[in-house]
């Protein structure tokens, strides 16, 4: 079974008239599932914004449920000598 994702009205992010409303919501959707941006229709501007707008719900969503945001985000590569 599906996990049933919310839609961005359905958390408050309204959609400028601007932005293509299907492409908005599908960056959105693609945001809350966990998806990258590496393929070419994923840069159009509308799906760029509703992707921006969707990891930012991530972030609050999970300060709200209090996950600890790390300070750096890197990666470590130990070589013993």
């Amino acid at each position: 079974m599906a996990a049933q994702l919310p839609k961005p009205q359905d958390v408050g992010a309204k959609i400028p008239q601007r932005y293509i409303t299907a492409r908005y919501e599908a960056g959105f959707q693609h945001a809350l599932a966990g998806g990258q941006l590496n393929r070419p229709e994923y840069f159009r501007l509308s799906f760029r914004e509703g992707f921006r707008a969707g990891k930012l719900y991530l972030r609050e969503l999970r300060r709200q449920r209090g996950v600890i945001d790390f300070p750096m985000r890197a990666r470590v590569k130990i070589v013993s000598r």
